[in-house]
């Protein structure tokens, strides 16, 4: 039997196309980006076409994206850069918390130099009220970041209301779409929205590579000070090829949005383990408001880690962590308020691109005969 891999929420493999246009950077291209003679300038060329590729999928203008090595430094370079440079006009952010640690631990280390940080609850379904966002805003708000969807059990967030509430009180609003981003469509002004997050390595580019997306607006003090690459936001030379993959494979998602096979695959996987388990099993996460991919269900009464333990051709993820019998529920089910009898038993299936119902019919029956 081949191994099947159901975890494209932790990281997707390369897509062939994103390979290809990678190729000319392995061999032809070698030049400085910023240099201006034959050497530098194609190179120049390949890394506006990979701006202009990611900001055709987000709907923003080039000049507006920001590469970086990946989700967690974009989420760094917006609410750290945008804190240190704004402080001077409030000291509180408002967050989740069911958000990334990719946010919430660079919240903490703001709280150590002077952030007040509130962290916002969510409802069963793993959602967040933006009636609780807008009780939470005080005269020295000045950033909220909720993320565009929870990468463990899939829930959609209510961005385009928040953004709203944010426009209102003229609070800047930053989103972690690193999940949302190649999935289900993301249009910055649709959701009003400053900046949005993308990490590469979640829509079949390289891992290493991510973008922020910053409204020409907003002012940021940088994290890496330098030469001023990147609009004088990161220091460094480009890492051109990597920016070109991502270009590519933003290409190619916003070419398949709007096609239905990967959710219809998810809910034929829901379906059947419905069938199969009855009672049993339960659906984390919103049912309706989720991602098409993402399927987070709890076998009631099992232990996650052990089922998966039985299956060693399957990757996948769990929700919880056993050790030594105690069971530790993860963040996202605790603050959904989730039982620890169905928490202990959660695991994230999570479908891409590749997957096929051949694989999915193979899951059910290895789940059949363990559960």
């Amino acid at each position: 039997m081949k191994k099947i891999y159901l975890d494209y929420n932790a990281s997707t493999p390369l897509a062939p196309e994103v390979v290809d246009a990678m190729q000319p950077l392995l061999h032809d291209y070698y030049g400085n980006p910023s240099t201006l003679h034959w050497a530098g300038k194609p190179v120049k060329e390949l890394l506006n076409r990979a701006r202009e590729q990611v900001a055709e999928l987000i709907d923003c203008s080039p000049s507006e994206i920001i590469f970086t090595s990946g989700g967690s430094e974009s989420n760094n370079l917006a609410l750290k850069g945008f804190y240190f440079r704004n402080r001077n006009k409030g000291n509180h952010i408002i967050t989740s918390k069911i958000e990334h640690p990719a946010i919430v631990n660079p919240c903490k280390f703001l709280e150590q130099t002077g952030a007040k940080i509130t962290f916002v609850g969510v409802d069963r379904y793993g959602r967040v009220s933006p009636e609780e966002i807008e009780k939470a805003i005080t005269k020295e708000t000045i950033l909220i970041s909720i993320m565009h969807s929870n990468n463990e059990v899939g829930t959609l967030q209510p961005i385009k209301e928040i953004g709203e509430i944010a426009e209102k009180h003229r609070i800047v609003f930053h989103t972690d779409a690193s999940q949302s981003v190649g999935k289900v469509p993301v249009n910055v002004n649709d959701l009003k929205v400053d900046m949005l997050t993308i990490a590469g390595h979640k829509l079949y580019a390289p891992k290493g590579i991510g973008a922020l997306y910053i409204r020409d607006s907003i002012q940021l003090e940088p994290l890496i000070h330098g030469a001023g690459h990147e609009f004088g936001l990161r220091a460094g030379t480009e890492n051109t090829l990597l920016a070109a993959g991502l270009g590519k494979a933003c290409e190619i998602a916003k070419n398949q949005l709007g096609h239905h096979k990967i959710k219809d695959l998810t809910d034929y996987f829901w379906r059947q383990l419905k069938d199969e388990f009855g009672e049993h099993i339960v659906l984390n996460g919103h049912p309706e408001k989720r991602l098409p991919n993402t399927l987070n269900v709890s076998f009631v009464n099992k232990i996650g880690q052990d089922l998966l333990s039985a299956i060693p051709l399957l990757a996948t993820s769990t929700g919880s962590a056993c050790h030594a019998g105690n069971v530790k529920l993860s963040p996202v089910l605790k603050e959904m308020k989730v039982t620890e009898d169905v928490g202990m038993g959660a695991i994230r299936f999570s479908l891409g691109r590749y997957t096929t119902k051949d694989e999915i019919d193979q899951v059910l029956t290895w789940l059949k005969e363990i559960v």
